[in-house]
């Protein structure tokens, strides 16, 4: 008998690619360049089991939770269903341009005596 896997969503952000270096000013990304962007997801102390796994996902839109993203560099609230393109999403793995996350890991709890 398979065991089913269950996914919870435990934290989740957003980051427009427009706005990793500044909210002001906001600069498109290259096609198929490779871009460095550094984002820090606050976290809350999530605990998992020895053996879980946790799951990353990279994408470009999170929609219905955020808008549409129309996948070109545009004021997206002006957006007209002709200017949606296709987009494509790289996570790099080859030495010296590899992706990564950074995992905070605290030491275990003090146990609590009565």
């Amino acid at each position: 008998m398979l065991a089913l896997a269950a996914n919870d969503l435990v934290r989740g952000d957003v980051l427009r690619g427009k706005f990793r270096n500044s909210l002001e000013k906001p600069e498109p990304l290259v096609p198929d360049a490779q871009t460095h962007i550094e984002f820090e997801m606050l976290d809350v102390l999530h605990t998992f089991r020895k053996g879980h796994r946790i799951m990353v996902q990279v994408q470009n839109t999170w929609f219905p939770l955020v808008d549409r993203n129309p996948g070109q560099f545009m004021d997206i609230y002006h957006a007209k269903p002709s200017d949606y393109r296709p987009t494509t999403q790289r996570v790099f793995h080859s030495a010296g341009t590899a992706s990564r996350i950074e995992v905070n890991v605290l030491g275990q709890a003090p146990k609590i005596v009565p």
